[in-house]
């Protein structure tokens, strides 16, 4: 995801990795190892690696055994398509009406587990339930892929090896772990994982067992789905007494050169270089660092971002995703 253009359209399926999300690829063709032997010895290859690290000889039984080369993997992994939708049309995409109102229902049904999780990591509940929304539909779709195949499969190709190869050994570790049997261990075709769509990473880095059960279950079980989110979010940096930012109008001649993630000023700085609210009134008056943004380069809308935007974009590295997310927050929240 990282390094991709603000008008790239980023799915929703394989967020929060702690290191190198998979991202969209063109539809260059690109040649494969072969497949029928290769495939298998590179399976022995792994369980070698796997015993090495210490995973148990009857997890690897369990994982591996069934496991087969699967080209829907590839063929989906090569032919993503490069989406062109404006921000505005993305924006109602993902804050749909019907996402706003199951948001709101998600939010009042949860309101006890969601403030018990602000109360431990500090997150206000409206950014989770956003997240869990656009994620995976409030938890209803959470991928039909085997991740345990996917991953390898992806690791047997030769385009991003190495860290699938990683994220499968991790996948390899939760299995022997004990938080999720192989069969049940589903998720999108890139790995990503559970209700809150971990990859393999991130899951070992920030999944919770909230209910104290000794697994982590993001897959079916929602408390440990939630405060995984909101751990991830409080990990990365996530400001409790913060929103994520609100849309401004800029003044005639500003300086193109200030927008970006890359300047920041305080709130107040802003505010002397003419900045205003998107109604036309003053900003507030709060001791914010924050940057000038427009969701879509050289043009607008316009927003003015804070910490908790960038937090956003380690979840998912796109200005697009950020916005709709922090937008369907404010909707979700009543605003």
């Amino acid at each position: 995801m990282a390094g991709l253009a603000a008008t790239t359209l980023m799915l929703p399926g394989c967020a929060a990795s702690a290191e190198e999300p998979p991202a969209a690829t063109s539809t260059t063709a690109v040649s494969s190892p072969p497949v029928v032997d290769g495939f298998q010895a590179f399976l022995a290859q792994v369980r070698a690696e796997a015993l090495d690290k210490g995973i148990r000889p009857g997890t690897l039984d369990a994982a591996l055994a069934n496991v087969g080369h699967v080209d829907r993997v590839i063929e989906l992994d090569r032919k993503q398509p490069e989406f062109t939708l404006g921000f505005a049309d993305y924006l109602e995409r993902i804050v749909s009406p019907t996402r706003v109102a199951d948001g709101r229902k998600k939010l009042a049904e949860n309101r006890k587990l969601l403030a018990e999780i602000e109360t431990r990591y500090g997150v206000q509940p409206r950014f989770v339930v956003a997240l869990w929304g656009i994620e995976t539909g409030f938890g209803r779709n959470t991928g039909g892929m085997p991740v345990v195949a996917s991953l390898a499969t992806l690791a047997y190709d030769g385009r991003r090896s190495k860290y699938f190869r990683t994220e499968l050994m991790n996948a390899l570790t939760i299995l022997d772990q004990g938080h999720i049997t192989p069969a049940a261990m589903i998720g999108s075709w890139a790995g990503a994982m559970g209700q809150c769509q971990f990859m393999p990473s991130t899951f070992l880095k920030f999944a919770v067992d909230w209910d104290g059960d000794g697994r982590r279950d993001i897959w079916t079980n929602r408390g440990d789905a939630l405060a995984s989110a909101a751990n991830y979010l409080a990990g990365e940096g996530w400001k409790g007494d913060q929103t994520w930012g609100r849309a401004v109008r800029l003044p005639k001649g500003f300086d193109a050169k200030l927008i970006g993630l890359d300047t920041r000023k305080s709130v107040a700085e802003w505010s002397r270089l003419g900045v205003k609210g998107g109604d036309g009134k003053p900003l507030p008056k709060r001791d914010l660092q924050a940057s000038v943004i427009q969701a879509e380069a050289g043009k607008g809308p316009t927003f003015l971002v804070y910490d908790n935007f960038r937090t956003i974009m380690k979840w998912n590295r796109s200005t697009f995703f950020a916005l709709a997310a922090g937008h369907l927050a404010d909707r979700i929240g009543g605003k």
